[in-house]
């Protein structure tokens, strides 16, 4: 097949963040299928556009065999406040609706637009009627709730006309792809959509990267060419410090652990991150770091040379919905997840017995539970290998990309693009 990808946010190669499609599109590629990636230039977490990209509207790169890249122009004001990401978001829609019409020179077998964003899946709508191919949408958050709950959607007529691009992204697509079931309940009990037309690929371990880089991974030694110290219990984060990420957690809760053997690392970037730099100094809370973003394979090697990992977003009703992208990188590394995030996630760690469930916004539950761990060792152990043995059979990577690409094949041999009712 020759499917057309749209992706504001499609990571650069080694560049840090979530990265389901890079993953996926990887194992689609070495099945012989042709993917081609309409992406934004500037990343999800900086804000921050690569000095190539600069002065120009489209940057069109062969990523690897198979995959092409067209990265759009995204404006530059998307990281100064809301009004200048929305425009960010406008200008990817208009430079990517074109990139896609012009600028591909390939016939597709069908486009599959990831949201958040919203506009993606107009971008997607657009040049499925133009080039009479379907379109499949997939839902990685519920937009615009999740906006709206995290406040950072406030503006009422912003937030009726994201409310109209989601219907429309529902209604034009063939499948609608959600990673938790809470979301297909959703979209079947509260926006109506026919349970029929929706799909359930989750998000995934990925154990090959993990695999590969625990051969003959030395724990101490790279803790030590790290300058991490051993008698320290130590906690990974690994993501988004954003508004909806609620990082001021671990800091509070490393406070009331400053007597304790316990180190948090915070690896990642954000809108959130100088505060928290900030705020770490201004307390002198010392039992954090921070560390900017890493290649993926890098991010494997501080998850194995931890000892336990960090899932966090601030308490509202919308992030009951989600699981966790870096809680299933944790369980891969056969690491207990410490779970600040209620809802489908906790029941995954608690049905799994991989994790200890923190209370959202409470740092006195966090810090309880952590000295859980520091005084039960073997529990940490027991959390570990249960995480990994759950993810192997039901979050495997490998195997639910390629059930993904049988959905895919499906649409495409139903051999319809037109919009049905």
């Amino acid at each position: 097949m020759n499917i057309l990808l749209v992706h504001q946010y499609y990571l650069e190669k080694n560049d840090g963040g979530g990265s389901r499609f890079n993953e996926m599109t990887a194992i689609w590629a070495d099945k012989g299928h042709h993917i081609t990636v309409l992406a934004g230039m500037v990343h999800y977490n900086t804000g921050l556009k690569n000095e190539k990209y600069r002065n120009k509207w489209f940057y069109k790169e062969e990523y690897t065999e198979n995959i092409e890249v067209i990265r759009c122009h995204v404006s530059e004001a998307y990281n100064k406040n809301f009004l200048g990401r929305f425009w960010g978001y406008l200008s990817f829609t208009f430079f990517s609706i074109w990139a896609g019409l012009f600028k591909t020179g390939k016939k597709f077998d069908l486009i599959l637009a990831t949201s958040p964003p919203l506009f993606t899946g107009i971008v997607a709508i657009i040049i499925s009627l133009f080039k009479r191919v379907p379109y499949v949408f997939e839902v990685r958050d519920l937009w615009p709730e999740s906006a709206i709950d995290a406040g950072v959607l406030k503006n009422k007529l912003i937030i009726k006309l994201s409310y109209w691009m989601e219907a429309k992204s529902y209604r034009y697509a063939k499948i609608i792809n959600v990673l938790t079931p809470a979301f297909r309940d959703t979209l079947i009990n509260v926006k109506h959509i026919a349970p029929e037309k929706i799909i359930f690929i989750p998000n995934a371990a990925d154990f090959n990267i993990a695999e590969h880089v625990s051969k003959d991974f030395n724990k101490e030694l790279f803790k030590s060419e790290q300058g991490l110290s051993s008698d320290y219990f130590l906690i990974t984060y690994v993501g988004a410090h954003g508004l909806a990420n609620g990082l001021g957690l671990i800091l509070e809760t490393a406070k009331k652990l400053c007597d304790e053997p316990v180190l948090f690392l915070l690896i990642g970037t954000g809108m959130e991150k100088e505060e928290l730099v900030e705020r770490a100094k201004t307390e002198n809370i010392n039992n954090v770091q921070f560390l900017d973003p890493v290649p993926k394979s890098e991010v494997f090697k501080y998850i194995l040379a931890s000892d336990a990992g960090a899932s966090i977003l601030i308490k509202a009703e919308t992030f009951k919905t989600i699981y966790s992208n870096k809680t299933f990188d944790y369980m891969s590394c056969k690491k207990p997840v410490l779970l600040a995030i209620d809802g489908v996630s906790r029941e995954l760690i608690e049905t799994a017995n991989c994790g200890l469930f923190v209370e959202p916004g409470n740092a006195n539950d966090f810090a309880e539970k952590i000295k859980l761990y520091l005084e039960d060792r073997d529990m940490v152990t027991l959390h570990g290998e249960n995480g990994y043995e759950y993810a192997r059979k039901h979050f495997d990577r490998k195997v639910l990309a390629g059930k993904y690409l049988e959905e895919l094949e499906k649409v495409v041999k139903g051999g319809r693009w037109k919009v049905e009712g």
